[in-house]
């Protein structure tokens, strides 16, 4: 199937990238197990990507989205399923509804799919819904949950994931929560991304402006707000965008970290 074979591509891709900085042997010859077929079908596959360099982005999937990397600071290569994007709505509570409070949460994992996408039920009584922002109405409160009911299953997800958002901190404030450091990937604090946009590498860049002069995407707009379904999954485009060199440099200056227990 096309999904299939998506993910077999990507595997590919990424045992080249292995093989080209030494880390994994090159796939067994004759005489050895292998797939049906034998190793043959998939080498000239691997050897071209090898020779393109991965440094820059080699391939890019039918999404329009780069390769997967390797090299992160969690240990040796971890896979996909170890990477998710996160991104929060909040609305206004407290005197004048100066107070930033969770609304909904959205979660997607590395190829873009919703994981979890609630809306919560502030812990104080909403005074500004911030719609325009926000895209949250009192609609959407008749189906929220309580806050520590999407807490609790919130950070299950989380634990021990590589997670991928912008100005994320936002994020983990909403949620009262601290995300270990060396597996939180904020794409608004990634100079290399706004030096592929022609931007200084010190700018702070806001997700939309980085989606249209990087993705040719345009998103936030409207009057109905964000949606934090659509903000995640183009933090986790942009990620990918540059994962190789940035996972790289993560590696060279940090040690590993070991799972949680």
């Amino acid at each position: 199937s096309k999904k299939r074979s998506r993910r077999h591509q990507r595997y590919m891709e990424r045992r080249a990238l292995l093989e080209q900085r030494g880390l994994l042997g090159p796939r067994p010859r004759s005489g050895t197990q292998g797939p049906p077929g034998g190793p043959n079908k998939v080498t000239p596959r691997c050897e071209k990507i090898s020779k393109l360099g991965l440094s820059v982005p080699p391939s890019t999937s039918q999404d329009g989205i780069t390769a997967h990397g390797s090299g992160t600071t969690m240990g040796v290569h971890p896979r996909p399923s170890k990477y998710v994007a996160i991104d929060c709505e909040m609305v206004g509570t407290g005197p004048r509804g100066r107070q930033s409070e969770l609304a909904r949460c959205s979660v997607v994992s590395y190829d873009g799919d919703v994981i979890y996408d609630k809306y919560v039920l502030p812990l104080l009584p909403v005074v500004d819904f911030r719609t325009r922002w926000s895209g949250i109405t009192k609609r959407h409160m008749e189906s929220a949950i309580p806050f520590q009911v999407a807490q609790a299953e919130i950070l299950k997800i989380l634990k021990d994931k590589i997670v991928v958002g912008h100005a994320v901190h936002n994020d983990f404030l909403a949620l009262k929560y601290f995300h270990p450091r060396d597996r939180t990937r904020d794409t608004s604090r990634i100079p290399l991304l706004n030096q592929h946009a022609g931007l200084p590498a010190g700018a702070s860049t806001s997700l939309k402006s980085l989606a249209r002069l990087l993705l040719q995407k345009k998103i936030q707009v409207g009057c109905r707000g964000h949606s934090s379904v659509e903000d995640a999954r183009t933090a986790m485009e942009l990620y990918r965008l540059v994962e190789v060199p940035w996972e790289a440099e993560l590696a060279r200056s940090h040690p590993p970290r070991p799972p949680s227990p």
